[in-house]
């Protein structure tokens, strides 16, 4: 298939979010550090060194159409397929014409595969030869980590680009231009939109561009349905047309802020009374209870953390509760959740461990694992050392050995610091009782000195 060739007609019939798709680069809004100047991408279209690509974003970021935008300007053959749909079969198809391609026509062929993380290990492996061959070039869409996703010989083949939520200001953007748009968009309606009205549909699409658009449509609809001369849509007719209730925020959705803040202190702080009535406000309003949802499982490990480990679990447990039933019986699973989180034991020492963990990896680098705790599947890496000395821990009393296992430079450094709330006070306690044996231990064998903690107990 080629890009664009449909009639005005058919054209006529497409949804908002489908019509209004960018045709060039320079209409593109959104993703700057890859459609920049300097992005990635807009070099590799304007020397046309093209390669295959996994992108990687929420729904609504722009996958697709930078997929059809990179054929369109590299005058390639663009095919598409959804990894839901599609199987080996087709793959084999899309084969043989990028040969017919190439054959007839002299034209690379990029194929874009929808969700292809929902492809197996032999699916993916058929796109290996043509892809190092470089008779297709791929572009994978995908809204999972590719890490997990996609097989390890693909990905060496592919570059990752991540793309971000447009922001509030590319989604207004995005609807003004829509509205504007007398070929493909609203233009000849000549509506007007009220501020609040825009603020809350980009509000509600929670920046996913083709949920901006569908969201425009709809209102739009209702607002000619209601009044055929009217000009304007309010927030009244959006609300109607999102069947959603506009918080009460301003253009920068301040108060959206304020409701989530609220509810994360009243939490921290140990309050359910609170807990539950910020909870409340925010479903009345309108809120999406999966961002809810979402808060609260970060909550569990931030604030709560080994305290008490069964509040990720019960935060979990609500979010999929709600996914399964849904409103509003699926509301009491959240203040179920809310109510526990309050009343959880509180610490924040993975929090605050974690980040330790994360600027000591900013600051040392990949220093190497210690030859010891290394792999050795293979004899080489035997002879190399890997895996010598390496105590079983089953092999000792209680399960316990004393041996190193953080890289040399940092032996000795400790992140994580239990407090004696909760459950952390147990674990505090065993640790202790390791961290004792261990210096006795090391006291029998003559052990050297050691860097010093990342700060005192």
């Amino acid at each position: 298939m080629e890009l664009f060739d449909e009639d005005e007609n058919q054209a006529g019939l497409r949804p908002l979010a489908e019509r209004m798709r960018p045709r060039t680069l320079d209409e593109y809004i959104g993703q700057p550090h890859l459609t920049g100047n300097d992005g990635l991408l807009r070099r590799a279209v304007k020397e046309d060194r093209l390669f295959s690509l996994i992108f990687w974003g929420p729904p609504g970021s722009g996958k697709t159409t930078l997929a059809r935008l990179i054929a369109q300007e590299t005058k390639s053959y663009f095919t598409s397929f959804s990894a839901v749909l599609s199987g080996v079969k087709e793959i084999r198809t899309v084969i043989d014409e990028a040969r017919d391609q190439i054959r007839y026509h002299q034209k690379k062929t990029l194929l874009f595969v929808d969700e292809i993380h929902r492809f197996n290990k032999a699916q993916q492996d058929a796109f290996l030869p043509h892809v190092e061959s470089g008779l297709i070039t791929l572009i994978g869409a995908t809204t999972e980590n590719p890490s997990f996703e996609v097989i390890a010989p693909l990905l060496s083949r592919s570059r990752v680009l991540v793309l971000n939520p447009f922001s509030d200001e590319e989604l207004a953007e995005i609807i003004r231009r829509a509205l504007a748009d007398n070929s493909r968009g609203l233009g000849k309606l000549d509506l007007t939109i009220e501020p609040d009205a825009l603020a809350h549909i980009v509000w509600s699409a929670d920046g996913d561009a083709r949920a901006a658009l569908n969201s425009l449509e709809a209102a739009a609809f209702l607002a000619r349905s209601t009044d055929p001369i009217g000009k304007n849509i309010d927030k009244t007719v959006v609300e109607q047309a999102l069947q959603k209730k506009a918080l009460q925020y301003d253009k920068k959705g301040e108060e959206h802020y304020n409701l989530i803040s609220a509810l994360h202190k009243s939490l921290r702080d140990s309050d359910p009374d609170a807990s539950l009535y910020w909870l409340g406000r925010m479903l009345a309003a309108g809120e999406d209870p999966l961002f809810i949802a979402r808060r609260m499982v970060r909550f569990a490990s931030e604030d709560v953390g080994n305290a008490d480990p069964r509040a990720l679990t019960i935060a979990v447990s609500a979010m999929q509760a709600f996914q399964f039933i849904g409103l509003p019986e699926g509301e009491l699973a959240l203040a179920q959740a809310a109510v526990y989180l309050a009343t959880a034991s509180k610490s924040n020492t993975l929090y605050t461990g974690y980040g330790k963990v994360r600027k000591t990896i900013q600051d040392t680098g990949a220093l190497p694992v210690p030859l010891h705790i290394r792999n050795a599947p293979t004899r080489l890496m035997k002879d190399l050392g890997y895996g010598k000395d390496y105590k079983y821990a089953h092999n000792y009393e209680n399960a316990q050995v004393n041996q190193e296992h953080l890289p040399e430079k940092l032996q000795g450094t400790r992140f994580y610091f239990p407090t004696d709330r909760g459950y952390e006070k147990i674990i505090k306690e065993r640790l202790g009782e390791k961290r004792k044996q261990e210096k006795v231990s090391k006291k029998e064998e003559g052990g050297g000195l050691r860097p010093p903690p990342l700060q005192e107990e």
